[in-house]
This record gives structure tokens, sequence and C-alpha cells, in this order.
């Protein structure tokens, strides 16, 4: 006979109970302007500090959080049945991945670095500076995972071993990487994903970019940079797309639509984060006197994708009027121009976006 008993009716995910039960900040706006400067606390589970971040636009699809490590410290072993992407914010120090009663695989990472953690290897974290903390950002599969099982002991205590994944050898981590269809780069490991070369993309707006494909994981990254002078097409796909922003200043305007008028409008400097929320209008404009360039860390791996990339949310690169999710230049609003004209002039840099529009006409890309 059934009971009065109303436990688990509450609407809470199993994921948000397990982010409240961390006990540490956690940080739920919109963007964040300096993830540098974000407040952590004492993290009893790992042995160090953190700030969960659920930002609006994840949609409890690949959230985040922030890990710091004080000088000479090290982060408790864990394993868990979800996958990480980790991005080196400050510091430099080594990180640890192995089976249990395998040899252990050491890499070094600094400052830039880009990494994936094999799923469900045991991995320690360790600051390799005495006097001064490192940080990471890392966007993660939890959400989904722990919301689909609901079972914490099977997503942390787990012993299957993906030997497919992370299969022990040696140089797993400092073996390099292969270039692939796309623009995309198969590797472990990428030491500095703010100096990597960069491959033309000449459908988003004439900028250079690449795609990362790490650890084959669901998960995956692509860096973007475009020139001073510029911004990109406006575009849109589903959730979960943690874009932080490696070098330049600028901002993103973001919108539903149907609702222009209702623009957001989020200014950015190194350090800062946004998420677009799904199926929203973004477009990054570069206002400052050097390239800007961001990193994206989000779901659509080409080499095991999680999703059918076909439908309302793919076509990234198509415009509207062909059936996809890209307004051209041609086609935008023309305010948007002029207000990013008006930002530049604010820094004395000048527009080069006649001349880009002129090019990629000439290519027939726009």
């Amino acid at each position: 006979m059934a009971g009065n008993d109303e436990r688990g009716y509450d609407g809470a995910t199993t994921y948000g109970k397990w982010v409240e039960s961390q006990g540490i900040p956690v940080q739920s706006e919109f963007s964040i302007p300096n993830l540098k400067e974000v407040a952590v606390g004492p993290w009893e589970r790992l042995g160090a500090y953190g700030a969960m971040v659920t930002l609006q636009g994840a949609e409890d699809v690949s959230n985040a959080y922030i890990l710091e490590m004080r000088g000479g410290g090290a982060v408790q072993p864990e394993r868990h049945v979800y996958e990480e992407i980790v991005y080196v914010l400050s510091g430099r120090g080594a990180t640890t991945v192995w089976y249990e009663g395998e040899p252990k695989r050491t890499f070094e990472w600094h400052e830039g670095s880009l990494f994936a953690i094999p799923l469900n290897t045991w991995h320690q974290f360790f600051n390799g500076q005495k006097d001064d903390y490192a940080r990471f950002y890392v966007v993660s599969t939890a959400p989904l995972v722990m919301n689909l099982y609901h079972n914490l002991d099977y997503v942390f205590n787990n012993d299957y071993r993906f030997t497919d994944r992370f299969d022990g050898r040696q140089d797993f981590f400092s073996a390099g990487g292969q270039e692939r269809p796309f623009r995309v780069w198969e590797s472990n490991f990428v030491e500095d994903v703010r100096t990597f070369p960069l491959l033309a993309h000449q459908e988003r707006g004439g900028g250079i970019s690449r795609k990362f494909e790490l650890a084959d994981s669901t998960l995956t990254a692509h860096v973007s940079q475009f020139p001073v002078g510029t911004y990109k097409k406006a575009h849109r796909h589903g959730s979960g797309a943690n874009v932080i922003i490696v070098e330049g200043q600028g901002y993103s305007l973001l919108w539903q639509e149907g609702k222009e008028s209702e623009r957001k409008k989020v200014d950015w400097k190194v350090g800062s984060v946004l998420v677009p929320p799904e199926m929203w209008f973004h477009q990054h404009f570069n206002t400052g006197g050097e390239p800007a360039k961001y990193l994206a860390i989000r779901w659509g791996s080409r080499k095991y994708p999680l999703f059918k990339n076909t439908g309302k949310a793919g076509k990234v690169d198509v415009s509207l009027k062909e059936g996809g999710n890209q307004i051209e230049y041609r086609d935008e609003e023309p305010n948007i121009r002029q207000v990013f004209e008006g930002e530049l002039a604010k820094n004395g840099v000048v527009s080069r976006m006649a001349e880009v529009i002129e090019r990629l006409e000439r290519e027939g890309h726009v």
C-alpha cells in the first residue's frame, strides 16, 4: 500500500542537491566578468577550494566549477563516470592519472593549458608552486550523468575501466596529436590554447579557429580568434557552451528570436565567461586593439557525437534564409554595426568590417 512519503518529490534534481551538499559558493549569474576573481570556499571533499558555476544558459547539461589549490597543495584523488575538460586559468603544476593497481601517468600544465580527464580514471592535481595558487575552470557532464542515474555511489565508486579511452600507455599525455578534417586537432593534452596554431574559418566571419577532440570525450572544445575592428556573425545553437575569453576585450549580444528589443549586452575581457542559452542568437564583438580570442567548451564532438547534428539546433554556419541558424552580415539590423563603431571609437580603433564583408562576398561567404 502506498504511503504518504513525499521525499524525492520536491522538484530538486540529483545534481542540484549534490551541488548544494558541497558547501562551497555557487555562481548562478548570466555571466561572470573575471573567473580569476570569483570567491571560493573550502571544498572538504577534495581538500582544496572551489566554487560551483551554474550559469543560467547552461540548462543543467554542462555546468562547471572553479577549483583552486593553494601553494604547494594537492587535491584529494577521485574518479567519476562523468566527463571533465579542464582549462588552467592560472598557475602551474601536474596531474597524475591511473587505474587502480596500474602505473601512474603524470603530465605538467601551466596557465592556458587544456586537457580532459579520461572517463572514470583515478586522478589527482598538484600545485607546483610553493608561494602561489593554481586555479582551474572545469566543465563537466555531471548534471546529465547524476540526473540520469540518480545514484552517487554509482557515479563516484564505479570500478569499471574504460580502456578504450585510457589505455595507460606512458606517452598518453605527451604524444602530441593528429590533424583531422574540419580544423580538428585530436589530442589528450593541449599545452597552451592561447598560442596553438589556428586555421581559416571564413563561414563565421573571416576569423581563424581550431576544434579539439580530447581523450575520446563527448565533450569538445574550440578556440576562435577574430581580428581587430571586426565582429562575428550572429548564430544560435543548443545550450551548454561555456565561452571563456582568453585574449582581448569586447562584448557579446544575446537575444531570443522575436525579442530583439530585449538583447542582453555582456562586456568581456580576459577571464570572462558566458553561456548562451539554448537557441538564443549571440554575436561577439572585438572592441580592443588586439585580436580577440575565446575558448568554448561544449557538446558537439565530431568523433563521438552525443546528439544527431541535424534539424533546428544544427547548421550553425548556414544562413537563416537557407534553413540554418546564422544571420549573415547583409541581413543583420543596421544598428548592430552602428553601435559597434561607437564602441570602437571609445578605444581609438577603426572598424574593418567594410573590407571584411567585401572580401567575404568575393569568396561567397556572405
